[in-house]
């Protein structure tokens, strides 16, 4: 049976497997009947594409706070541009980062207000929510490794931080699942792919069927 109109975001530390589950579940949702929109943050617009090869790129000497407003502003357009009439036409929307992966990467880890990039976020989502998010929780030493492996060695602006950064990052992910059950669904990302998927895919059957 399909379902319509739900907003489902993937979240995680580097080599979680975001983008493999996203997939997958895409997949799954097709092959069900529901019509769906797979996108990624930064990106999924073409102003969105050309922010993420700037906060991406290593070496790019970028502040905290200006990443921070990057990626709000990278979100506003996506969210007015794509994924707004995307829900409103009774899409699937599936989403590789979010709201949260700014909190976790940009107060978690870089140390800003939360409150403030929080406020940001308002601005740029509006009322919007994800209906659903996968946590995709996995040790960072072990996340950085898989990394490197699908990347070639070629580590980006956030890879190349050190340990520290992404435990921190990692610890705000689980204070954002504590603080709203309800919404997450975080899954043990350490496990093999079918693993992973499966309970992902219990948990969209649970949840909106």
């Amino acid at each position: 049976m399909p379902i319509a109109g739900k907003f489902i975001t993937f979240e995680g530390g580097e080599g979680a497997g975001k983008s493999t589950q996203l997939r997958r579940l895409a997949e799954q949702l097709t092959a069900s009947g529901s019509v769906v929109r797979g996108l990624r943050e930064p990106g999924g617009t073409a102003f969105g594409e050309r922010m993420r090869e700037v906060l991406k790129q290593p070496g790019a000497a970028i502040a905290p706070a200006a990443e921070a407003l990057l990626f709000a502003a990278c979100r506003a357009q996506l969210v007015a541009e794509v994924i707004a009439p995307a829900l409103a036409a009774g899409e699937v929307v599936l989403c590789d980062r979010f709201v949260d992966s700014t909190v976790a990467y940009q107060s978690g880890g870089r140390g800003l207000d939360r409150a403030l990039v929080e406020s940001a976020n308002r601005l740029a989502c509006g009322p919007l929510r994800p209906d659903l998010t996968v946590l995709l929780d996995l040790e960072p030493a072990k996340g950085l490794g898989r990394a490197a492996v699908r990347d070639r060695g070629q580590a980006d602006r956030f890879e190349i931080l050190g340990d520290a950064f992404h435990r921190a990052v990692r610890d705000l992910y689980h204070q954002l699942a504590r603080e709203e059950p309800g919404r997450f669904l975080v899954v043990d990302a350490a496990r093999p792919p079918d693993a992973v998927a499966a309970d992902i895919w219990h948990e969209i059957a649970r949840r909106f069927r």
